[in-house]
């Protein structure tokens, strides 16, 4: 059960995303680019019934390099044998059935389930007797498995059906997915490690470190954890893996090495080029990155591991202090899908990959569990509302991969630097690692909103939504019920829950602590007095403030009731001046929320816009708030429907900001100099509306801006 506003993304998801994307992983979304991810995964089960049926007389298939992405000669006719996609595209899957899992768990549906149900043992009939799982290299030959580890994704793949399986088993209590999730991280087990005769190798797309974390908390196997923690802490070793791995399989081919030129060091692309221990910076592809640090928290929490907390926090300190968008996003440049380098956020290039922002999110979870400190919710909370929200569009039905902070059209049509901008979303993707994602992390967003510490003393808030919370805390069974109203209104309350056990006594009591994070945008710990305990509660409880939560604690009982009622100012705010980007301009946010500035809304050339700081500056109050109905809908932009919105209605706050524009439309002057003598522009007033970024690009093509001119 969820607030207002996360239930309609959670119904959205539910009702649109899941089966449009089963569609797409069928390849039946007319316009879409095909997945062949369900089609790998019925020729690898095909596969297995014959090499079953003619015993030793079955002749495996022998390697052969068909590109990073394979496709079919004739698109209309596939080889039903053959793999096609991508070479990560059975995570396409798991990523869906960790999506349904959660679903499930919350809303149950026969059909779907047995949809889901109908899938998995297609893909269980996939996998090797050994317990190996990954179409790739199934239907392509395993005579070269697990030889190009750098970028061959056979370690992700596993990582996403962990997370996909643990789900689904969690939210219907079947494992048939997840003993074949165990097999295969068995399998890997055996041939990965420090031991003699094992390979010393890691993924190179990570994400198998938290993965295996929460197959051990799952199922209780210590091998697990081991096995993750020996991949954290084996990577960037000397002698380089990769490097020896790439000498290997240039040999193997008959090819040249190809010296690997990554910045700062070779392999930091891949957060390979030095052990973890001694990364100071965060380099390399953003959602690795992010995976990657997710996986080293999740393993110095349960293992104490204080190198590896440092360097937790030294890697979060240069995301937060120098990589990060006003928007939560992260990946300043398209070339590699990577951070840049300090204080580089383009605005216009950006790239700002909505699987980077939701790797953020996880990340930040993460330190939550290991130090309740309200930064990381605070950055979780905008990530979650912003990057990866904008991510899809408010129909559910096309998505952006890509995130920037400014758009031109015209450039993202005729500019090569820009072709990664996309200025309307699209139906699907071949690497269609963003949507799957989306769907799973909306589905499980209660898991963000609470945590509860190790030793079941304290429950943690650390996003203010609706829903329930329900844990053992002193020994009793509480459950927390959140009414709110945000993102739009700073308000709501948090009833407690105490269940009344046979043996208790009807009136149930529980002493323990509950701590309520202070947001930064609402004033952090200065704004501990917006919330209160009613009636004879706040007697029996002390408040502390610490490390930007409220800690309240004493004695609980069953119907005791806190009220929050945080400020949400309108904040104009300026990026650090090292940000070239940004010098001169302002951004706003409200609450959880950053404010953009449409085309629709504004008229076109809005560079030519400026806000009237100093007055806002002066009287915030200048800002007009006003709750409004937000109709989305767009036509298609051509015959496969690129950039369609159905009609949609939702609830938003707009802004209204004074300011002016430079008179004359720029693009509108013909004729006239290039380049001319100087004069004061000329000013017409103007008030600029601002609407939340997540929902630009919902009312058809047209200009957008995060960052405005002073």
């Amino acid at each position: 059960m969820t607030d207002a506003f996360w239930h309609t993304e959670q119904e959205l998801v539910r009702t649109a995303v899941i089966p449009f994307q089963w569609d797409a992983l069928n390849d039946n979304v007319p316009g879409a680019a095909p997945s062949y991810c369900m089609h790998n995964f019925k020729a690898a089960a095909r596969q297995n019934a014959s090499k079953a049926a003619q015993g030793k007389a079955f002749v495996p298939p022998t390697y052969t390099f068909r590109g990073f992405e394979a496709l079919p000669e004739d698109p209309a006719h596939p080889d039903p044998d053959a793999f096609y996609g991508f070479v990560f595209q059975d995570s396409d899957f798991s990523k869906w059935i960790e999506a349904v899992g959660y679903s499930l768990a919350q809303h149950p549906d026969p059909e779907l389930e047995a949809t889901a149900d109908a899938a998995i043992d297609i893909v269980c009939n996939a996998q090797l007797d050994n317990g190996y799982l990954d179409t790739y290299y199934i239907l392509n030959g395993m005579d070269r498995a697990f030889t190009n580890l750098k970028d061959h994704h056979e370690l992700y793949c596993l990582g996403h059906l962990v997370e996909g399986a643990v789900a689904y088993y969690q939210g219907t209590g079947k494992d048939k997915l997840l003993k074949a999730a165990c097999r295969f991280a068995d399998y890997v087990d055996s041939v990965f490690g420090r031991d003699e005769g094992k390979l010393r190798g890691y993924p190179g797309h990570e994400i198998a470190e938290m993965a295996l974390v929460r197959l051990y908390e799952t199922t209780g196997e210590r091998r697990y954890l081991d096995l993750a923690r020996y991949f954290v802490t084996e990577r960037g070793r000397s002698p380089l893996y990769f490097e020896a791995e790439d000498r290997r399989r240039a040999e193997l081919d008959g090819t040249a090495v190809e010296p690997n030129t990554n910045l700062p060091k070779p392999y930091a692309y891949y957060q390979a080029h030095e052990p973890v221990v001694e990364q100071t910076e965060a380099v390399g592809h953003a959602v690795r990155a992010a995976y990657f640090y997710s996986g080293v928290a999740d393993v110095a929490r349960l293992t104490g591991d204080s190198d590896l907390l440092a360097a937790c926090d030294r890697l979060w300190r240069n995301i937060v202090d120098r990589k990060l968008y006003i928007t939560g996003g992260i990946g300043g440049t398209h070339i590699g899908e990577a951070f840049s380098y300090d204080y580089d956020l383009p605005n216009d290039t950006a790239y700002s990959e909505t699987c980077a922002a939701i790797a953020l999110a996880f990340f930040a979870r993460r330190m939550l569990q290991i130090r309740p400190v309200s930064e990381y919710a605070d950055v979780m909370e905008l990530a979650l509302y912003n990057t990866v929200l904008a991510g899809m569009a408010m129909d559910g039905k096309s998505f952006f991969y890509v995130n920037p902070l400014e758009v031109d059209p015209t450039a993202c049509h005729r500019d090569e630097r820009k072709f990664h901008v996309k200025s309307v979303r699209q139906k699907w993707f071949g690497c269609a690692c963003c949507p799957p994602n989306i769907a799973r992390i909306v589905e499980s967003i209660q898991q963000y909103a609470t945590t509860v510490s190790d030793d079941s003393s304290t429950l943690y808030t650390h996003l203010y939504m609706g829903g329930e919370a329900t844990v053992e805390l002193g020994g009793r069974d509480v459950t927390l019920v959140m009414d709110a109203n945000l993102p739009w209104q700073g308000d709501g309350r948090a009833v407690v829950r105490i269940a009344d056990k046979s043996d208790m006594p009807a009136n149930a009591v529980t002493t323990a602590t509950l701590a309520f994070r202070l947001p930064a945008w609402a004033g952090g710990e200065a704004a501990a007095d917006a919330i209160r305990v009613e009636g004879a509660a706040g007697s029996r409880l002390s408040r502390e403030v610490r490390d930007g939560y409220l800690y309240l604690t004493g004695e609980w009982r069953d119907g005791d009731t806190v009220t929050f009622d945080f400020p949400m100012p309108v904040r104009m705010l300026a990026a650090n001046p090292n940000v070239r980007e940004d010098a001169g301009k302002v951004a706003f946010m409200r609450g959880p929320v950053t404010y953009c500035a449409e085309g629709i809304d504004n008229g076109a050339a809005l560079h030519l816009l400026h806000v009237d700081a100093a007055a806002v500056a002066a009287d915030p109050d200048e800002v007009r708030i006003e709750r409004t109905g937000f109709h989305a809908g767009a036509e298609g932009l051509d015959e496969r429907g690129t950039g369609e919105v159905e009609s949609v209605e939702r609830d938003i706050v707009r802004l209204t900001v004074p300011g002016w524009r430079e008179s004359g439309d720029v693009r509108s002057v013909t004729g006239g100099p290039l380049y001319a003598a100087w004069h004061p522009a000329e000013r017409e007033s103007a008030s600029i509306t601002l609407i939340p970024y997540f929902a630009w690009a919902n009312r058809g093509e047209t200009e957008m801006t995060v960052w405005l001119r002073v």
